[in-house]
């Protein structure tokens, strides 16, 4: 390895005539870039790909994702984004929000394009793995899916309690056809066995739900 001088680097820098080899951690570390698509080739220090778009700051400009300050111009350390010209970000934080993101919701923060802004973040090195989101993984839109199943009358009459459900009779929960947010037994809001539609006080307004 170039960098650390110690045996078992398997990555070659892809430059014609360039002999370099180099582990991945070290490679990171000196600013080497290893590209996650196409050929999948990699560069060391002196060769690696650098972005070719004219751009200037304005002053004192800030990363879109961690809004600390970047480098005065392009560099392995501080990138923008192709399309609008304007989002800069660290390397650092546009790679883990890559790797959050994934392959399909993964885009400029600030303009959000994808069709030049992929491409460039994979030749300049970024991975963005081919999954759905982590977020997605991590369940944060679970309770979304989840449909309401509790009575929430002033005065729930049921035995078995707010959450007790039946398929039809007095204990069957009605959702708000409005909000689907809240919901009552039959008996708890004096609806009729032929009922169907019912709305919440929130979304017809105190004391009018409507009853169909």
């Amino acid at each position: 390895c170039y960098v650390c001088g110690e045996r078992g680097a398997t990555i070659r820098c892809r430059q014609k005539g360039c002999k370099r080899s180099f582990h991945f951690p070290c490679g990171s570390e000196d600013g080497c870039v290893c590209q996650f698509t196409g050929k999948y080739r990699s560069f060391c220090r002196d060769h690696r790909p650098q972005q070719t778009v004219e751009v200037q700051q304005d002053e004192e400009t800030s990363c879109l994702i961690c809004l600390e300050p970047v480098e005065e111009k392009l560099s392995y350390y501080t990138m923008v984004c192709p399309a609008c010209l304007h989002a800069w970000f660290h390397r650092g934080c546009i790679q883990k929000q890559a790797l959050r993101s994934g392959l399909f919701t993964f885009q400029c923060p600030q303009c959000k394009d994808t069709k030049k802004f992929l491409p460039e973040m994979s030749f300049m090195g970024i991975r963005i793995p081919i999954r759905e989101p982590a977020w997605e993984a991590e369940g944060a839109f679970d309770e979304l899916y989840e449909r309401h199943n509790q009575c929430n009358a002033s005065r729930c009459l049921c035995p078995g309690g707010r959450e007790q459900a039946e398929e039809a009779g007095p204990w069957h929960i009605l959702l708000c056809s409005s909000c689907a947010a809240m919901g009552t037994h039959r008996r708890c809001s004096a609806l009729r066995a032929t009922t169907e539609l019912w709305e919440c006080d929130d979304c017809a307004g105190l004391g009018t739900g409507k009853r169909a």
